[in-house]
């Protein structure tokens, strides 16, 4: 099944104050340290709305102290060293406001960024296998990033931001038209303008940077997906093909970062030109009432002043705008991913496994989730008891891995039961059925760590001596003692440094460790020698009677010797048996064996 493209409509839909208050409620885990951000927000606002009078009336006081100069009257300087005082003192008490306000809205922030970070990936974990297939990682990857640092931001941009220009462009517009009302409105003429201006660039930021999100998406599949078939690539000399796919997707992306330029600095330059315009009106007409005698030459600084403050704040309306709408998108993915409750379904009273018992598929089918899937099993009955060995083969997409699978509760089935003990399978806890159900799966994964770690991966507790046993068991201690760290030795990236045989062997040791009640081998040995692979199957006896051991494979040699075959092709079983009997049946099992050992 292609992946697909995470939808802004999986998951629980929300309202836009529903989903603010939910990116809102994330910071109430802090909710004193949030309190006191606010507080250092409106109070800095407040000081730094006392600047401008306290600017104007400074130069009040030194133009009056130069006028008694020049008539020859006594004045002091005192005032004006008071006024300075309080400048300073203003100025200095605004900037420790701004830094407490700053670094917790920051703290709080990352705090978010952390606790989202982990439910996220938590989530990541919990999520039925059917939802990771039908979901590119790459995108999965990248909303794990861009999205989360939207939700993070949004303290700093967009609350804490919010109470700061509340109080200072209110408080602003106030104090502006009570210095003088024709001025003040001559100053406040570019607010209007910008505000528009400001909010309808920063909307049409948001929806070309929401468009870089998908192409950066993009270029994260493309080099993921290179970079895990980096062999592949270059084994067929595809890296020009390589190379231009890349670039594709890199100039899409490209080409919108110039049109996010382009929005910010057209509107950028816009909206300097009608604030320095409107600068220019204010000083033409306040230059005039103070020639005039109407005002002082502080009044005319004061409203400057004031327009100086204000420039940027009112700018950043836009901004805060953006701000909400950015957190509200990315907290819809997001929540989108978090709300999803297609686990696999289980409940406090699931018990756990205690005993080794048979299993036992009863009318067993299964189709991938969609209506127009095609179905994988039809109506399997199987039983395998304590001590048995079942072989099962068959062509490509006959369903063999599905079987496996849905051991596992990788998936459940769609009609019908699977029982253990006599349970089935769904009424088991997870972790303790998983635990008791080994498999070596086809595909061998590696993490980028040791071979000691890999091997304990599943059991990181486990003794020295039960690490050698599991790696002699699967034929490869002796490789790893002639290494010169032994089991401490690096593997690399997915296990690159090992031959696919050794991956192999590494893969089974891993889940030897485990002692499981069911042992599954997916295709596990197709890698192996055929000798080395009998010896693994000669070891692997001693302790067969205490579980049950499942063999799929498309090579005759690795499941011959089970005590029960069977023969599944198009979801169905065709013929059942042992070795000897499958013979003498002489279908499709033994036309299989003649053709595997004609050569």
């Amino acid at each position: 099944m292609p992946p697909q493209k995470i939808s802004r409509t999986e998951g629980v839909s929300s309202s836009y104050a529903s989903l603010i208050y939910r990116v809102l409620k994330l910071s109430f885990s802090q909710k004193i340290h949030l309190f006191i951000a606010i507080i250092a927000v409106i109070l800095g606002a407040a000081l730094q709305l006392m600047i401008p009078g306290l600017l104007g009336q400074a130069v009040d006081q030194a133009s009056r102290f130069f006028q008694s100069a020049q008539s020859g009257a006594g004045s002091s300087l005192e005032d004006l060293y008071w006024t300075a005082f309080l400048l300073f003192a203003f100025s200095s008490t605004r900037g420790i406001f701004a830094f407490v306000h700053s670094f917790l809205g920051e703290a709080i922030g990352q705090n978010m960024g952390y606790l989202l970070r982990m439910q996220y990936f938590e989530q990541l974990q919990k999520l039925s296998f059917s939802y990771h297939d039908r979901v590119h990682t790459g995108d999965l990857i990248t909303l794990g990033i861009l999205d989360i640092e939207g939700v993070r931001m949004f303290i700093n941009t967009g609350l804490l931001r919010m109470f700061f220009l509340l109080t200072l462009v209110g408080g602003g517009f106030f104090l502006m038209l009570r210095t003088n009302v024709f001025l003040g409105l001559v100053s406040l003429s570019f607010v209007p303008f910008i505000v528009w201006r400001g909010t309808a660039a920063s909307l049409g930021l948001r929806k070309n940077w929401l468009q870089i999100q998908e192409k950066l998406s993009v270029l994260t599949k493309v080099m993921d997906e290179n970079l895990n078939g980096i062999r592949v690539v270059r084994a067929f000399c595809s890296q020009p093909y390589e190379l231009d796919k890349y670039d594709k997707a890199s100039l899409e992306a490209l080409r919108l970062f110039d049109k996010q330029i382009s929005i910010k600095v057209t509107n950028d330059s816009v909206m300097s030109f009608v604030f320095l315009s409107a600068l220019g009106l204010v000083i033409w007409f306040g230059g005039q009432r103070v020639l005039t005698n109407e005002i002082s030459l502080g009044t005319l600084t004061v409203l400057l002043a004031f327009m100086s403050i204000l420039q940027q704040p009112v700018r950043q309306i836009g901004m805060l705008i953006n701000s909400f709408s950015r957190a509200a998108s990315c907290g819809e993915r997001l929540f989108s991913i978090l709300d999803r409750r297609d686990y696999m379904q289980e409940d406090d009273s699931n018990s756990e496994v205690n005993e080794l018992g048979s299993l036992e598929f009863e009318n067993v089918s299964f189709k991938y989730p969609g209506e127009k899937q095609p179905l994988i099993l039809d109506r399997i009955n199987l039983k395998v008891v304590p001590g048995q060995t079942l072989g099962i083969i068959g062509p490509q997409g006959s369903g063999k891995s599905t079987l496996a699978q849905l051991i596992s509760r990788f998936y459940d089935p769609t009609t019908g039961s699977i029982r253990f003990n006599g349970k089935d399978l769904r009424n088991y806890g997870l972790q303790s059925l998983r635990r008791s159900f080994s498999i070596v799966q086809q595909d061998t994964f590696l993490f980028t760590s040791t071979i000691g770690n890999n091997i304990l991966y599943g059991d990181p507790w486990a003794e020295e001596n039960r690490i050698i046993d599991a790696a002699s068991r699967a034929q490869l201690h002796e490789h790893i003692d002639h290494l010169p760290s032994h089991y401490n030795t690096m593997i690399g990236e997915r296990g690159l440094a090992l031959s696919g045989g050794q991956r192999q062997r590494l893969n089974i040791s891993r889940s030897l460790i485990l002692d499981s009640k069911i042992l599954i081998f997916d295709d596990s040995t197709s890698a192996i020698d055929a000798a080395t692979e009998q010896k693994i199957r000669e070891n692997l006896k001693e302790g067969a009677a205490g579980r049950i051991t499942l063999i799929i494979s498309h090579r005759l040699a690795s499941l011959m010797h089970a005590d029960q075959i069977v023969y599944l092709e198009n979801g169905a079983i065709l013929e059942r048996g042992n070795h000897d009997e499958l013979m003498e049946l002489n279908g499709h099992y033994a036309r299989l064996y003649r053709l595997q050992t004609a050569f």
